[in-house]
């Protein structure tokens, strides 16, 4: 199927600063970047660990699509995301073999993905991704702070420094 690696688990939260002081200073994970994502409403924060990565998860209003996740379950673990080498083919092979996927978008070459629904996952969430770009590395010029205060958003899969901050 042609996997990278498994590049990052995410957890949906109310707030995501309640959760820094577990996930960054008793956890020890190192800030890479994050910021909000003003069309679906979502906060975002990735922290890095040995080997792999977080993404904290809030919502910034309440029509999003991870209000009706916290409603029913609370806090706590949404996705796994595997990176892959080619998503399109991943699909297919997927579908080919009976596992159900949902929500792919090949739309813009820096992120393509794809979800296995949770019916085929048992229950669990994967996200398959192809990226045009490494990730791991800290964003320029954005701190935790910045995101935290709501002064950064993505544009063209980018965390950026709103105008008006």
């Amino acid at each position: 199927m042609g996997i990278q690696k498994v590049d990052h688990v995410a957890i949906v939260l109310e707030s995501i600063e309640p959760a820094i002081p577990l996930f960054r200073d008793a956890l020890g994970g190192s800030f890479i970047s994050g910021g909000d994502n003003d069309e679906t409403g979502i906060r975002l924060v990735h922290l890095k660990y040995p080997g792999f990565k977080l993404e904290l998860m809030a919502p910034l209003r309440p029509d999003t699509f991870l209000q009706p996740h916290l409603d029913r379950r609370g806090a706590g673990f949404h996705h796994l995301t595997f990176f892959v080498d080619d998503l399109l083919t991943t699909v297919d092979d997927l579908e080919a073999a009976g596992i159900r996927t949902t929500g792919t978008d090949a739309s813009a070459p820096q992120w393509k993905e794809s979800f296995i629904h949770p019916k085929s996952g048992f229950g669990a969430l994967f996200q398959l991704v192809e990226a045009s770009r490494d990730w791991d590395e800290p964003a320029a010029g954005i701190s935790l702070e910045d995101v935290l205060a709501g002064h950064v958003v993505w544009r063209d899969y980018l965390p950026c420094l709103r105008s008006d901050a």
